[in-house]
Order: structure tokens, then sequence, then C-alpha cells
């Protein structure tokens, strides 16, 4: 990691240090976790807060690989400050959208870095589209695209399956928030990139389009 973005590392490291307190500390994790009917009462700090727990190592450790994987592209692509504003942009999108899906579900809670992780996937996948992954046992490189549009699918059926107490709901608002203000911060993508903003537009129109239903199907 020694040549990991500075403002990516110190990311992280708040990840790390929160999600642990978390770990040892439930009423800490319960006090600032993403919670619809604290929020909707006036806790709106948790939409900010939730961001930086984490249910457990493995949770903590998928989010932060990707963040170390796609966050030094964005940020040394676009500048510290806007990689912030798209991090912190996109957690904010991802905890919105969920308040949106939720809001009937007093109940309802979440953590995890997700939304902000996944805001900031996309945008790297806007900014360099001819990056090749090579992930776990698989023997040949995945298009970035490929990843980013099947992270996306995954967030999908996890939002409609609730499978655990991870923010899947997030994913997707991040993922929208990332692509919309990458678009906004680098408005040349929508000519030099155009088929690749396109191929990306395409799951979160069906999703804005259609989102609502997932919970009848």
């Amino acid at each position: 990691m020694e040549n990991i973005n500075q403002a990516v590392l110190l990311i992280i490291i708040a990840n790390v240090l929160v999600s642990m307190k978390g770990f040892n500390d439930y009423s800490f994790l319960d006090k600032y976790k993403f919670q619809v009917s604290r929020i909707l009462n006036g806790e709106k700090i948790r939409t900010i807060t939730s961001g930086f727990l984490h249910v457990d190592w493995l949770h903590l450790g998928f989010n932060m690989y990707a963040l170390y994987l796609f966050g030094d592209i964005v940020a040394r692509i676009l500048g510290i400050p806007d990689f912030l504003i798209i991090y912190f942009g996109s957690l904010l999108a991802g905890s919105m959208y969920s308040l949106k899906y939720h809001k009937d579900e007093p109940y309802y809670s979440s953590v995890g870095a997700s939304g902000a992780v996944s805001g900031i996937v996309y945008a790297s996948i806007l900014l360099y589209p001819e990056m090749e992954l090579y992930l776990f046992f698989i023997p040949i490189p995945i298009p970035g695209y490929i990843f980013g549009v099947g992270y996306l699918l995954y967030s999908i059926y996890g939002m409609k399956k609730q499978l655990g107490n991870v923010g899947h709901s997030a994913h997707l608002g991040g993922t929208m928030g990332g692509f919309a203000l990458t678009l906004l911060l680098n408005p040349i993508l929508l000519s030099t990139n155009k088929l690749m903003v396109i191929l990306l537009a395409v799951p979160i129109i069906l999703l804005l389009i259609f989102g609502d239903k997932l919970k009848n199907l």
C-alpha cells in the first residue's frame, strides 16, 4: 500500500478504527448505525456515521479492499477534493435511497461503507473504462465494467432478499450518486466515454423505473 493516495488511506483507517469500536461496543454501534425510525425522528447524523461501521472483519475487509483498488484511481485522476465529494456524496446518496426504499420499515437497520464504495467503483470505471481486474481464483482478467454491473446486480438481489445486516439498497443509491457526481464533475466523459456512460446508465435507469416493484416480486 506504499503508493496509495493519502486521502484513500485516511478513509480506510477511519473505517477500520470506527468499525473496531463498533465490534467491541454494541451501544456505540446501535447509536450510530442506519435505522429508519431514528433518522426520521431527527438523527440525521446516522446517514453518515453508519457508513463507517461494519458487521464484521469480512464485511470491513471486502469494502476496504474495493476502496483500495478503485479509490486510488479516482483520487489520482480527479484529485483529492473531487474524490472526497464523490465518496461522501455517494455515501449520503446510498443512505437516502435506503431511507426511501425502507421508509415503511421503522426498525430496518444497516451498516457499511458500501454506498460510498459503490459510487467510487462506478466513478473509476467511468474514468478508466479499459481497466481489467484479477479477482480471487479467476485466472483471466475481468473488464472493470463487467465487475461494476455485476456488483450492481448482486446488490439488487441482496436488497430483494434482505441478505444479512448489510445495506444492499445503499449499494444502489451509492452507485447512482457516484455515477451522477462523476459526470457532473467531469462532463467531458459524456463525449469521450459515451458508450461506457450508456452501458452503466442502463441498469440505473431500469432500477429507478422498476425499483419500487422489487418488494412485490
